[in-house]
Formats: structure tokens, C-alpha cells, sequence
């Protein structure tokens, strides 16, 4: 029988697992109110709130297994899942049917391949950086190669239409670039080359709805019962919140569904509305200690894979939480990003979960060597 060293138990990051347990629950009782059945009076649970339970088990389970095997052997392991995420992605444009709009679901909607490959791109980017350390990267010609790592999932996540999760995906890769010490001007020609990139997709790339909704983000009021309604409901739900909220299950913009994806991307609309300024300031807190935590882990990494590994979950969590947020607020476009661990979507929270194993295995291992 395997023993457990004893060190691991006495470095677990308990109040690490603790904060995700607190964001876990807030989410499940947000999403109850944002899917609520009613019958005889009483609130019924909602079979997105039993599926959404159901992924957590699993997502907990993966979360355990991940967190037995030291950190250091998913280095060797990065290679072959992050391989694996790609033929995934391949599978689903080949078998995946069309659902609204995109084709990136397989196992008739169970599985998303792309919420998976963010896994795999942030293990391959650490093992890449942490065998070419990135304070030795001083010239963009050095980023060719994990840019290609990077581009490969992006373009096959572009190819199944979409747009957001493949920006969110190099968003999470980008999260490596304050590490290098390539000079300003060179960031320049990238930035130029940036701009001109994104006015051919402006023109040739973008469907029209999808052009909308980013002249929204300006004037969300141009069309106000299409491309703009969401945000202008979300808005008024944030805003009737106030400084206490309307209380559980007692939101008018929840309860009679002004805004019809509250349980998936407007999840924080809900809670705004419900619990007010407080409730959705807290857990705003909530998520920046849980960013934090996963800085100070990353800085007392003893080794340059653990830190590595560790910024990139950071970047996991941080960039779809501030897309969504963003989203919520009609400060960024529509684009389908969910609030890790409170909207509703089992892919999503499984990837999540696992992510945290992996920063709460290379906290509790950064003193056994």
C-alpha cells in the first residue's frame, strides 16, 4: 500500500482549497436563483443545477487525482496531452455538429474539447519556458516556436467558429510574455503588425452580428432589442442591485428572465442584482485573493516548471473572470466567456478544477524535494 509523506499534508494549502470551496458554493446558490423552478410555492433545483453538481464531482475527482502525482512528471507528460487536446480539437471539426453557430461540442454537447486545450497549452508553455528560461528570450525570432504551440489550438478553436474562446486562449498564453526581455521597439512592430491584423478581420473575418456586437461596447444603445439588449439588461440588473441587492431569488431581472444566458455568460448580473454592491464586491475579493495566492505560489516555486505552471493557471482564472466581468458591464464585447466556477457549463469547471489541482500540487510539494 502507497504511503502519504507526511510533509504534504502539513504543507497543503488548506486555506487555498478552503477559498475554492467558498466560490464553488456561492456559485451552486447563484445558480439555483438564475435557473429556479418554481412549484406548490417552494424553489425547485433545476437539472442545470444537478448537471452543474455532477461536473463538480467529477471536476473534484480529477482535482484529487491530480494533486497525488507530484507536478514535476506532468513536465514529461505535457508533450503527449497537449497532443492529445489538438486531435480533439481536430475530432470536433470533423464529427462535431453546428450549435449555434459553432462546432465545438462533442458527445452531443457534453464535452468542449477548447476548455481542455487551455490545460494543455499552459502545461506545453511551461515545459517549453522552463527548459528556455524566459529571461533569456531577448529577440521576437525566440518566441517563434512557442508561438507556434500557442497558434496550433487557437487556429483549429477559430476554425470551429469560436472567436472568444480562441481569444481567450491567447490571452492565456500571453500570460508568459512579462517573463521575457525582448526591448520595446521590437513589441512595437508587433503591435503594428497587430493593428493591421485585426483591421483584415474587421473586414474579411467578422460575421456582421459579430461586428455588432463590438460597436456595441460603444453604443449599446444602437440596437437595443438585438445585438444590444443583453448588455442593456444586464446593466439594468447591476444597477437595480444597489448597495444590498432585491435578495435571493428576488430579483425581477432574474426571475422573469429578462436576460435569457443569466445562467451561463451573465451569471454575475444575477448575483449583482441579488446580493448588490456587497455580495458582488466580495466575491470580486473573493477571486483576486485566489489570484494572488497563485502569484505567491508561482514566486515560492522551488523549481522553474512549479512557478511556470502556476502563472499559467493564474492566467486560467484571470483573463475569462476580467473577459466576463467586462462583458457583464458593456465593457467588451459579447463573446461567450463564462465566470469560472459560478456559470454553468461542466466542461468549463471541470478544466477549472483541475487547474487549481495542479496550483495546490505545486504549493504542497514546493518543500519536498
Amino acid at each position: 500500500m502507497l504511503g502519504v509523506d507526511r510533509r504534504l499534508l502539513q504543507n497543503f494549502a488548506w486555506s487555498l482549497f478552503a477559498l475554492v470551496g467558498v466560490l464553488l458554493a456561492a456559485g451552486i446558490v447563484n445558480l439555483i436563483s438564475a435557473t429556479a423552478t418554481y412549484g406548490g410555492g417552494t424553489i425547485g433545483i433545476s437539472d442545470e443545477v444537478r448537471r452543474q453538481l455532477v461536473s463538480m464531482g467529477i471536476g473534484g475527482c480529477l482535482m484529487l487525482a491530480t494533486l497525488l502525482v507530484d507536478y514535476r512528471h506532468f513536465e514529461r507528460l505535457a508533450l503527449p496531452f497537449y497532443a492529445l487536446c489538438v486531435l480533439l480539437l481536430l475530432a470536433t471539426l470533423v464529427i462535431a455538429p453546428v450549435t449555434r453557430g459553432s462546432q465545438s461540442w462533442l458527445m452531443g454537447g457534453r464535452i468542449q474539447p477548447s476548455e481542455f486545450a487551455k490545460l494543455g497549452l499552459v502545461l506545453v508553455l511551461a515545459r517549453y519556458l522552463h527548459r528556455n528560461p524566459p529571461g533569456e528570450i531577448r529577440r521576437l525570432r525566440d518566441l517563434i516556436r512557442p508561438g507556434l504551440l500557442a497558434i496550433l489550438p487557437v487556429g483549429l478553436i477559430v476554425a470551429q467558429r469560436d472567436l472568444g474562446v480562441a481569444l481567450l486562449t491567447l490571452l492565456i498564453a500571453s500570460t508568459f510574455l512579462p517573463f521575457v526581455r525582448i526591448p520595446w521597439k521590437s513589441w512595437a512592430l508587433v503591435a503594428v503588425l497587430a493593428l493591421a491584423g485585426l483591421a483584415t478581420l474587421w473586414s474579411f473575418g467578422l460575421e456582421p452580428y459579430q461586428r455588432s456586437r463590438i460597436l456595441d461596447v460603444v453604443d449599446p444603445g444602437r440596437d437595443p432589442l438585438a445585438s444590444g439588449y443583453q448588455v442593456i439588461q444586464s446593466r439594468i440588473a447591476i444597477g437595480s442591485g444597489g448597495l444590498l441587492g432585491a435578495g435571493w431569488t428576488d430579483g425581477t431581472q432574474t426571475q422573469l428572465r429578462f436576460l435569457p444566458t443569466q445562467h451561463t455568460d451573465f451569471v454575475f448580473s444575477v448575483l449583482a442584482e441579488e446580493w448588490g454592491f456587497l455580495g458582488a464586491g466580495l466575491v470580486l475579493c473573493l477571486y483576486l485573493g485566489l489570484l494572488v495566492w497563485g502569484l505567491f505560489v508561482a514566486r515560492n516555486s522551488k523549481d522553474g516548471f512549479g512557478s511556470l505552471l502556476a502563472v499559467g493557471v493564474v492566467g486560467i482564472l484571470f483573463w475569462p473572470a476580467a473577459l466576463n466581468i467586462a462583458m457583464v458591464l458593456g465593457l467588451a464585447p459579447v463573446i461567450g466567456v463564462p465566470l469560472p466556477l459560478f456559470s454553468y457549463g461542466g466542461s468549463a469547471l471541470v478544466s477549472t478544477l483541475v487547474a487549481l489541482g495542479f496550483l495546490l500540487n505545486v504549493s504542497m510539494r514546493r518543500y519536498v524535494f
